[in-house]
C-alpha cells in the first residue's frame, strides 16, 4: 500500500501528529509513505522518504489530510483529480472534512492496512471567467464566491441560471456552495445544510441589502452564470478560499465539474451525528 501525508507545515503540533503517523506505519514493511515537499523539507526526512509529485500519483492508494478542513481543501486541490481517496485527520476546529480525532490514529491506521474504510463522491464545482482570463484553480470542493474588493461599497451580482435571470443581487458578495461546503461559508450567511450526497448547489447572498432576498437551492446539473458590477471596477474571485481579484468586466460560468473528489471515511463517522455533536444540536 502506498500512502502520501499532506499538512501545514508551519504549524508545529501537525508536524509533530505526522511524525507519529510515520511512527505508526514505518513498522509495517507492506507499506510506503509518501510526504509533500513542504513537509519532507521541514521534516528534514528528505533521505528517509520519497517525494510525492504528478509522477507518483499512480502509485498512491489514500492521501492522509493532517490538520483542519483548510488543509483537506488544499489536498483536495493537489490530489482531488487523481481519484485518491483522502482521509481527514483533524487538528483543526469543527472539522466536518476531517473528522478523524488524533485519539483515534493507531486505530486508525490499522484499518487504513486493512482498507476498512468507505469512499463518498463529493461533487465538486468549476469556474470559467471570460475575456481569456486564466484561472490558475478552478475547482471548489466547498464553494466559489464573488465578494466586494473595498470596504464601504456594495457590488451587484446579475445572475443567470440555466439560461434564465434569477436575480441582481445587491449585497457584499454571493456564495455558489456544494452540498460537502453547506457547513462552511454558506452556513456562516444563513444558508441551509444539506447532506453531502444531495446533489444540489445552493446560491446564497453575503450581507444582500433587500430582506426579503433568501438562499435558493438548484439542481447541480445547471449552469449558473455571474456578471458582476463594483464601483471599485473590481471584485474578488475566492475558490475554495483561494482568492484573487477580477475586473468587473470579467464575466463567470460556474457548473458541475467532470469529476468528484473521493473522501474516505469510517463507519461510525455518520454526518448527521457529527452534525448534532460539532453544532451542539440538542445540547442544554
Amino acid at each position: 500500500m502506498n500512502i502520501v501525508i499532506f499538512g501545514n507545515s508551519h504549524r508545529k503540533e501537525i508536524l509533530e501528529e505526522v511524525r507519529h503517523l510515520l511512527l505508526l506505519l514505518g513498522h509495517d514493511s507492506s507499506i510506503s509513505v509518501y510526504l509533500s515537499k513542504e513537509l519532507r523539507d521541514e521534516l528534514n526526512l528528505r533521505e528517509e522518504y520519497p517525494l510525492y509529485d504528478e509522477q507518483t500519483t499512480d502509485f498512491i492508494d489514500i492521501a492522509l489530510s493532517v490538520g483542519g478542513d483548510g488543509t483537506f481543501l488544499t489536498t483536495a486541490s493537489i490530489i482531488g483529480r487523481r481519484s485518491v481517496p483522502i482521509l481527514g485527520i483533524n487538528l483543526g476546529h469543527l472539522g466536518f472534512l476531517a473528522d478523524i480525532k488524533t485519539d483515534d490514529v493507531e486505530t486508525i491506521c490499522e484499518r487504513i492496512k486493512s482498507n476498512q474504510y468507505t469512499i463518498e463522491q463529493r461533487t465538486v464545482l468549476s469556474v470559467e471567467a471570460s475575456e481569456n482570463e486564466h484561472l490558475n484553480a478552478p475547482f471548489a470542493l466547498n464553494e466559489i464566491a464573488v465578494m466586494k474588493h473595498d470596504l464601504n461599497n456594495m457590488i451587484a451580482v446579475e445572475t443567470t441560471v440555466n439560461g434564465t435571470l434569477l436575480h441582481t443581487y445587491e449585497a457584499d458578495g454571493l456564495i455558489i456552495s456544494t452540498p460537502t461546503g453547506s457547513t462552511a461559508y454558506n452556513m456562516s450567511v444563513g444558508g441551509p445544510i444539506m447532506d453531502p450526497h444531495t446533489k444540489d448547489f445552493i446560491i446564497a447572498p453575503i450581507a444582500t441589502h433587500s430582506l426579503n432576498v433568501r438562499p435558493l437551492i438548484i439542481p447541480d446539473d445547471w449552469e449558473i452564470k455571474l456578471k458582476v458590477k463594483s464601483r471599485s471596477l473590481n471584485y474578488l474571485l475566492s475558490v475554495d478560499g483561494r482568492s484573487r481579484m477580477l475586473k468587473d468586466s470579467t464575466q463567470l460560468t460556474i457548473k458541475k465539474a467532470p469529476y468528484t473528489v473521493k473522501v474516505a471515511k469510517m463507519r461510525e463517522n455518520n454526518f448527521l451525528d457529527s452534525l448534532k455533536t460539532k453544532l451542539l444540536w440538542g445540547a442544554r
